[in-house]
């Protein structure tokens, strides 16, 4: 056993190993110093305090989303439409918002029904594509890809329409919220303790969920085998749909700190991509979640780090997506190699 978990280890070095090569090539054909890169990227990312914070700020939103997607996951189902959840509670938060910029309510009491409308947003949103999916026979890649679009689409007609600024309709967002309707921040930095706290608690919860329980149990035998699962008792449907009932309202959670932590408004790009960037996580930690902290950090270090890149060096900052597309695709490689090489072994 310990042989085996060791290989496991090894492998993934291997992968790391593997895509810092192929970024490494990529580097030197341009004529750019892999070396000197990497370092601006580390200085870019944890070089200063200020840096540092700007991580946990992107940091938050991003575990918030894998912890969502390891539920799905566990259940063996692909929510591609984690991107629209997060949209969606994000809309939901800001909608309370407008309801309560008048009320004599404390403003902390507003903060928390704005952040539960955000996780209802993006629970009804997800549940959505499990009704496609279950009832509808619709596959949820396509029903999520598909929910995306008009979350989009929503976000902008919003932004553009009956939420738009008074004398002007921009790319910018709506009006800015009071500064009473933010979660309070680190003084000079961008980040909210309490955000942090809320995303910590949720991936601990969800590692309870999911190897302390014995709905997590059920959850784990329906993704293993659907069929069998049914068979022995399971209603398999259900638990299709609380998994995304749960993903959609943790990503709607996450699009409720965008606005109350970090935008104070409805934004084009309120997602910031950290669905897609989630599923990398989740399939890079090979859906364990008591890896999620330090790889969800890792990730969005090397977002913030790669800003760096365009100053610096004149490099894309795009450059950070590259890597972290690679080390997922080497570890799916190396993983599969794995267990190939393992199955050999026992026969």
């Amino acid at each position: 056993m310990l042989n085996i978990r060791w290989s496991g280890v090894v492998f993934q070095i291997v992968a790391l190993l593997l895509s810092l090569g192929v970024v490494s090539l990529i580097l030197l054909s341009v004529g750019a110093s892999p070396l000197e890169a990497y370092s601006n990227m580390l200085k870019g990312s944890v070089g200063s305090t200020r840096k540092l914070a700007e991580v946990l700020v992107s940091f938050v939103p991003l575990l918030l989303v894998t912890a969502g997607l390891l539920i799905t996951f566990s259940a063996g189902l692909w929510n591609i439409g984690v991107e629209g959840q997060i949209v969606l509670g994000a809309i939901a938060s800001v909608w309370v918002f407008r309801i309560f910029i008048d009320s004599t309510l404390p403003p902390t009491l507003i903060i928390f029904i704005s952040i539960m409308a955000g996780m209802v947003g993006g629970a009804l949103w997800a549940t959505l594509a499990g009704l496609l999916k279950t009832f509808g026979g619709v596959n949820e890649i396509f029903g999520g890809l598909g929910l995306n679009f008009v979350s989009t689409a929503l976000t902008l007609y919003l932004i553009f329409g009956p939420w738009k600024r008074a004398g002007v309709a921009s790319m910018s967002g709506t009006e800015p919220l009071p500064d009473s309707f933010s979660l309070a921040q680190l003084s000079g930095l961008r980040i909210s303790p309490t955000a942090l706290i809320i995303a910590i608690v949720g991936i601990v919860l969800v590692y309870f969920i999911l190897n302390g329980t014995y709905f997590g149990l059920k959850l784990k035998a329906v993704g293993k085998n659907f069929r069998a699962a049914y068979l022995l008792g399971i209603p398999t449907w259900q638990y299709s749909l609380y998994s995304f009932l749960i993903c959609g309202g943790l990503a709607g959670l996450a699009g409720a700190i965008q606005v109350t932590a970090v935008y104070h408004r409805l934004i084009p790009s309120i997602s910031s991509g950290y669905g897609y960037l989630g599923l990398m996580v989740a399939m890079l930690i090979n859906y364990q979640s008591i890896w999620a902290i330090p790889v969800a950090f890792f990730f969005a270090a090397l977002n913030i780090g790669s800003i760096q890149l365009p100053i610096v060096m004149k490099l894309d900052s795009s450059l950070s997506g590259v890597l972290q597309g690679t080390l997922v695709l080497f570890v799916i490689l190396v993983e599969g190699i794995r267990q190939k090489f393992l199955k050999k072994m026992m026969f």
